[in-house]
C-alpha cells in the first residue's frame, strides 16, 4: 500500500531498462527505496464517529498506511495490525453500543502496532480504505466502517452455527421505482393512451413478486397512482438502506418506429457535478448515509462523497450489463441498450441505481406488448435474472 515505493520502482525500472544507471546511480536509487521504505508512519490520532447501521472509525497518521484490518469471533473483536508504525501519545476511545473496549500492542514482527477494538456485536468491514493529505492537510487518514445492519446478537443461537464469523446474513434489499404517478402520468401511448405511470407501477408489482420469490427484500418507492418527487424517492430508497435501486420507465419518440428496451446509468460527468454540489451543502449527514462529516474539511468531505459515488456508478455499471445480457436473449434492445444519463433519480452515491426504459409507447407493438402481463412477466424474469447474477458476482458480494 506505499504507494511511493511503487513509483521509485517504476523509475527504476524505466533507468534500468534505458541502460542509464551508472554505479552512482544504483546507489542513489537504492537509498531513495531504502530511505522510502523506512518512513516510520506516526499515528496521530485515532476517533470514531457514530453512523446510523454502525461505527465509522478513523486514524490519522504522517505516512500512507501499510495495513490489515481484519475481524476475529469468540469474543468479537475488529483487530488492525499497522507495519512500521508507532503511536503519539495513548490514544482513548469512549464506550459506545457498538465498542466495549479499545487496547493496543506491539508486533514486533512487522515493527508495528495492532489495534484491537472489543465489540458487542457482530459487524461487517462495509468499507475500509485510505486518504491521501488534501490541501493544507498534513496527515493520511484510514477509513474502517463496521456495520451491523441485519446481523444478529451474538448471543444468538443462530449465530453460534453461522459460517461467517458468527454474523447471520441478511436479505438483500432492493428497492423499485415505477416512475410517474399521481398528476404526473409519464409518457402517453399513441396507439391504445396508455399512461406510462400506469406500465411502470404494473412492471413494478410484477417484479416485486418475482424478486421475493428469490429472497430478496423489496420495498416499492409508491404502491398507488400517487406523485412522488424524483429527490424523495432517492431518499425512500436510503431509508430502506437498499443494496440496489431499480426505476422502471417506458419511453417515448416522435419516430414511431423507434423501440427497443434500454437501461440507464449515472454518466460519469452528470456524478462529479452531483459530487461537487454535494460536498458543498452545509448538512453531509443526511446525504452520506449518517456519515459524520463535522471533523473533516471541505476538501476531506468532495474526497469521501467521490469515492462512494464512483463506487456506485461502478457497481450500477456492472448489474446495467447483467440486465442488458439477460434481456438481449428476450426482446428487442435499442443499439449500444447501456446508456448514460444525468437523471436525478440515479444520483444517491451510496447506492447502486439504474434506469429501466422497457420500450417505447410511441411505438404500436412495444405499447401492445406492455400491456400485457405475460410480456411485463417475461421483462421480470429477465431482471430477476441480473438481480441474482449481480449479488453472486464475487467483486458485489465480497463488498457487501
Amino acid at each position: 500500500m506505499i504507494t511511493r515505493n511503487l513509483n521509485i520502482k517504476k523509475i527504476f525500472d524505466k533507468i534500468v531498462r534505458g541502460g542509464l544507471c551508472s554505479a552512482l546511480c544504483w546507489g542513489v536509487l537504492v537509498a531513495m527505496t531504502v530511505a522510502d521504505a523506512w518512513a516510520q508512519n506516526t499515528i496521530k490520532d485515532v476517533r470514531t464517529g457514530q453512523q446510523v447501521d454502525g461505527i465509522r472509525i478513523v486514524l490519522d497518521g504522517t505516512e500512507d498506511f501499510d495495513y490489515d484490518a481484519f475481524l476475529l469471533d469468540s469474543p468479537n473483536r475488529l483487530v488492525i495490525d499497522l507495519k512500521n508504525t508507532q503511536i503519539s501519545g495513548t490514544p482513548k476511545i469512549a464506550k459506545n453500543k457498538l465498542i466495549s473496549d479499545f487496547r493496543i500492542g506491539n508486533q514486533a514482527k512487522i515493527d508495528g502496532k495492532r489495534l484491537v477494538f472489543e465489540l458487542n456485536n457482530n459487524v461487517n468491514i462495509k468499507k475500509k480504505f485510505t486518504i491521501e493529505p488534501q490541501a493544507g492537510q498534513k496527515n493520511w487518514r484510514l477509513v474502517i466502517d463496521l456495520s451491523s445492519q441485519g446481523l444478529s446478537d451474538p448471543s444468538s443461537k443462530s449465530n453460534l452455527n453461522s459460517k461467517y464469523n458468527g454474523a447471520v446474513k441478511r436479505k438483500k434489499i432492493v428497492v423499485l421505482d415505477p416512475g410517474h404517478g399521481g398528476k404526473d402520468p409519464g409518457a402517453i401511448g399513441r396507439s391504445y393512451r396508455t399512461y406510462e405511470k400506469n406500465i411502470t407501477l404494473s412492471m413494478g408489482k410484477e417484479l416485486q413478486k418475482q424478486l421475493e420469490a428469490q429472497g430478496f427484500k423489496v420495498y416499492m418507492t409508491r404502491s398507488t397512482d400517487i406523485f412522488i418527487p424524483l429527490r424523495k424517492r432517492v431518499a425512500i430508497a436510503r431509508n430502506y438502506h437498499a443494496d440496489l435501486f431499480i426505476s422502471i420507465h417506458a419511453d417515448s419518440a416522435l419516430n414511431r418506429n423507434a423501440r427497443g428496451l434500454s437501461v440507464y446509468t449515472l454518466s460519469e460527468t452528470a456524478s462529479d457535478k452531483e459530487a461537487e454540489a454535494l460536498a458543498e451543502r452545509e448538512n453531509k449527514a443526511d446525504i452520506i448515509d449518517g456519515m459524520d462529516f463535522s471533523d473533516n474539511s471541505p476538501e476531506i468531505n468532495d474526497v469521501l462523497i467521490s469515492l462512494s459515488q464512483n463506487d456506485s456508478r461502478n457497481k450500477s455499471s456492472k448489474f446495467a450489463g447483467y440486465v442488458v445480457t439477460e434481456m438481449k436473449q428476450r426482446v428487442k434492445l435499442v443499439s449500444n441498450a447501456h446508456k448514460f444519463a444525468g437523471f436525478a433519480v440515479l444520483k444517491a452515491p451510496d447506492i447502486p441505481s439504474v434506469l429501466i426504459e422497457l420500450g417505447y409507447l410511441s411505438n404500436y407493438s412495444e405499447e401492445k406488448f406492455l400491456r400485457q402481463p405475460a410480456y411485463r412477466k417475461k421483462l421480470g424474469e429477465a431482471i430477476t435474472k441480473s438481480v441474482v447474477r449481480y449479488f453472486k458476482d464475487p467483486e458485489i458480494a465480497s463488498a457487501l
